[in-house]
Order: C-alpha cells, then sequence, then structure tokens
C-alpha cells in the first residue's frame, strides 16, 4: 500500500490512502507545531550569547551538588554561588550593552552575608547591597563599606543611580515581588540592565528547606512538617516570609513593563539549566514544575 500526503482541500482520486498535510489548521496540529517550535528552536538572544558556552551540565551539576552545604559550609555554597553570580552578571551585561563589568556600579539588593562582594569586588565592579536583615549582613564575619540596610520595596537610593540592578531569590520572600522589581528599575540607568532571578514556587525548590515534595501538598503542610521532623520552625515560613511567585508572573510583568515603555525583557531563561534546557521557559504550565529558577533580564529604556 503507497501511502502520500495530500492538502485537506485536495479530492482523493488516486486510490492511494491519504493522510491530511500538516499545513492544516486543525487545533490539534497547530499546537503541535507550537510544541515543536519551543523543542527545537534554538534557545537565547544576543543578550545570551556570552553566557550560552558557560551554561554547561557540568556547572548545572556543580551548583546542585553544593546544596548540602548551604547550611553547614556556608562558606563553600555561598563562595561557589558568589563565583557563578560574577560570571553569569558579566556575560549578561556584555551581551545586553556590549561593555565590561570592571568599573561599572552594581546594587545587589538582598545580598546576604558578604560572600558577593567579595567576588564583585575581585572583578573590579563597584558593589553596593541592600539588605533588610542585619543577622544576614554579618552572618559571614564579612565587613563590607558598601552595605545599606534597606527594604528592597522601598529602596533608599536615588533614581538611576546604578549600571546593573540585581537580585537573586529574594523575589519569593517578600509579599510584593513586583513592586520591589519596579524599585529596582527606578534606580536603574537608562541603558542599564536589571536581573532578577527567582525560585519559582512550583519547581522542585520552591518549598526550600521545607522539602522537595511537601509544598505540593501545601506551604503550611511542608512548614509543619519541617518542625515535625527538625524540632524547630522552618527559615522560610510559607505566607510569612516565603510565598508563591509563578514563572508566568514574572513573563507578564515583563509583557507590561515593554508595553508600558519602561524596559526591554531581553532575556528569561532558567538559571541552573544547561542551555540545551532552556527551551522549557517557552512551554505554559511545563516552565512552572521544570524551570526551578527564572532569570529575567531588563535593559532599561
Amino acid at each position: 500500500m503507497c501511502i502520500t500526503p495530500y492538502p485537506d482541500s485536495t479530492p482523493n482520486t488516486s486510490g492511494y490512502v491519504t493522510i491530511p498535510s500538516m499545513t492544516s489548521a486543525h487545533p490539534a496540529r497547530r499546537f503541535f507545531r507550537r510544541i515543536s517550535t519551543a523543542l527545537f528552536t534554538p534557545a537565547g538572544n544576543s543578550a545570551l550569547r556570552f553566557w550560552r558556552p558557560k551554561a554547561s551540565l557540568r556547572r548545572a551539576v556543580g551548583l546542585l551538588s553544593d546544596f548540602r552545604y548551604e547550611q553547614t559550609r556556608p562558606d563553600i555554597f555561598y563562595g561557589h554561588l558568589a563565583e557563578d553570580t560574577v560570571g553569569l552578571i558579566e556575560a549578561l551585561w556584555r551581551g545586553a550593552t556590549g561593555r565590561e563589568l570592571a568599573g561599572a556600579k552594581i546594587l545587589d539588593v538582598g545580598g546576604g552575608p558578604g560572600y558577593f562582594g567579595v567576588a564583585f569586588g575581585d572583578a573590579g565592579a563597584e558593589y553596593v547591597t541592600c539588605e533588610p536583615d542585619v543577622g544576614e549582613m554579618a552572618a559571614a564575619g564579612i565587613t563590607l563599606a558598601s552595605s545599606v540596610r534597606g527594604s528592597g520595596m522601598e529602596l533608599p537610593f536615588i533614581d538611576e543611580a546604578f549600571d546593573i540592578t540585581y537580585s537573586s531569590n529574594v523575589a519569593e520572600h517578600v509579599p510584593e515581588p513586583w513592586v520591589m522589581a519596579d524599585e529596582m528599575l527606578r534606580v536603574t540607568k537608562p541603558g542599564g540592565v536589571m536581573i532578577y532571578s527567582y525560585t519559582v514556587w512550583l519547581g522542585p525548590f520552591g518549598g526550600h528547606e521545607t522539602g522537595l515534595w511537601e509544598h505540593y501538598v501545601g506551604g503550611e503542610f511542608a512548614a509543619q512538617r519541617y518542625e515535625k521532623k527538625m524540632r524547630k520552625p522552618p527559615k522560610n515560613r510559607w505566607g510569612e516570609s516565603l510565598f508563591n511567585v509563578s514563572a508566568a508572573d514574572g513573563l507578564r510583568y515583563g509583557q507590561r513593563i515593554a508595553a508600558a515603555g519602561g524596559a526591554e525583557l531581553v532575556a528569561a531563561f532558567p538559571r541552573y539549566h544547561p542551555w540545551w534546557a532552556w527551551w522549557m521557559v517557552r512551554v505554559p504550565l511545563l516552565r512552572e514544575f521544570a524551570v526551578s529558577n527564572l532569570v529575567l533580564v531588563f535593559r532599561k529604556s
């Protein structure tokens, strides 16, 4: 038996078995084409061209393995993460603007215990951190003259003060993450870059230390189970210091800001994934579970 494709509008008089054309407007075929495009179209753009070669599987595995040291050896965990972060921001800054990181003025919102300040200083950047928690600022015993205590939702800086504003794993800890994003854009210079990286709630690490699956049952369930198991309350408690932020929330924010003319969303990708898995950001629903940490890169108008 011979099989040949025919356009849907063409009568079949040949006696051959007809397979409907893939150009048909059938909804299932349109959906298939969209998914195929998402899967097989190379991810990334000019803003990511310097980061893509560094986003390897080896890097992803190395960072994942460091998580076991977060509580017991924070110097290892945060030291490696700080080095990776400098490389990330350096590549994104160069890709988005064509400029070098050395000499750039950077604001890190929620910079924590100081490891990042040391790493950025070594790279020649002028680093400032804004951190609301005094305990976090002093945790590593690292003193930074450029540390400022303040809230990310009301940054204590004048407009257009920084070349780069950056925040990592903070958005999910504030009740109004997009107010914080607006504040970061406010203090970014025109032509500068705002990099907003956060943990997606439905991803495997959405519950933070409360577990990999418990938060799927519910945030309060995860907190109570952690407290029962560890005999102490979790540092990150749902509804108080941990909130549900989705990948779709971030992408909608990017569309809104672009429509208002405030900034251009030049890249959106999973922070810890190898480059060949970046396509996951393009697929609704899948990205909520598979993109553990979403990075949004804005260039201010």
